[in-house]
């Protein structure tokens, strides 16, 4: 590992240029110095314009571009390269379209500066949805080039809260004590200790359509254990693009079904059969908690 590098951000995408454009240029402003960091965009067999907008960062960021064959959805896979080539200890996954603030990097790095133990971290993301509903409103509150007054406008209106703030609500931003804190680890704004990413096999590329890598991953880090956290500051925006709300629907059952038929676990068994978010509501209640 080097030791002047903070920490290596991991993007994976595909056919979105114009998202990357705006990813990238975020991560550009952040307060971390540049050589102090690194930027792994790997591109999951793009045909637009992908390549030449990473490469135009060159000259602002410490970039590396890698590129697989387009043999459908390989999202996991695409992190696994950047998870296998990052060169320092703390590995930030962010996706493509996702704006981080000028300070969320930096808020990654001194959360796991200050944990005990290997740390997996929630970044917090506004404006996430899981359909297109909202998106004109949101591009009307925000500017995608100005994240961190975007965030500022953002955090003042409820209704583009994190999805999870719910959660974090219901069990305090400590919920790393819960007994499934992995269902809220989701890879648009998270990071993890290097080696124990390594150790625990990394994202399973078995995931060939969208939904629950994440999860699956983050439950392999909290029986490694991981101490799982939120990082408030280390936020950032999901800028809209279109989603395909049934499609993706009905490709998480199949990967719930997946996922919980890979592990002997209490918590993974009532993955797909209750919401993530009341997995441990349930177990609780069984420990009469």
């Amino acid at each position: 590992m080097s030791e002047s590098l903070l920490c290596s951000v991991i993007v994976p995408t595909y056919n979105r240029a114009e998202l990357l454009d705006l990813t990238l240029a975020a991560l550009a402003e952040q307060t971390v110095p540049s050589d102090r960091f690194e930027v792994l965009v790997v591109d999951d067999g793009s045909t637009d314009d992908t390549e030449a907008v990473a490469k135009a960062y060159a000259s602002r960021l410490d970039l590396r571009y890698f590129f697989q064959p387009d043999e459908g959805y390989r999202v996991a896979a695409a992190r696994n390269i950047g998870i296998t080539n990052a060169r320092s200890d703390i590995c930030v996954f962010i996706d493509c379209g996702v704006l981080a603030h000028s300070e969320c990097l930096q808020a990654h790095i001194d959360t796991h500066a200050a944990a005990a133990r290997p740390a997996a971290v929630c970044g917090y993301v506004h404006g996430l949805t899981f359909d297109d509903s909202g998106s004109d409103s949101l591009r009307a509150a925000a500017d995608p080039r100005r994240p961190d007054e975007a965030i500022a406008v953002l955090a003042a209106a409820p209704e583009w809260a994190d999805p999870r703030e719910a959660f974090y609500a219901k069990y305090s931003d400590e919920f790393g004590d819960l007994p499934a804190p992995w269902v809220v680890y989701w890879t648009c704004n998270a990071s993890a200790n290097t080696a124990q990413l390594r150790e625990v096999g990394m994202f399973d590329e078995a995931y060939r359509s969208w939904g629950a890598e994440d999860v699956d991953v983050a439950f392999r880090l909290h029986r490694a254990g991981a101490r799982f956290l939120l990082s408030r500051p280390a936020s950032s925006v999901h800028w809209p693009h279109p989603k395909y709300h049934a499609a993706n629907t009905e490709s998480v059952m199949d990967n719930y079904r997946h996922f919980a038929a890979s592990y002997d676990d209490p918590g993974v068994q009532l993955v797909g059969q209750v919401r993530l978010f009341d997995i441990n509501y349930v177990l609780l209640s069984r420990q009469g908690g």
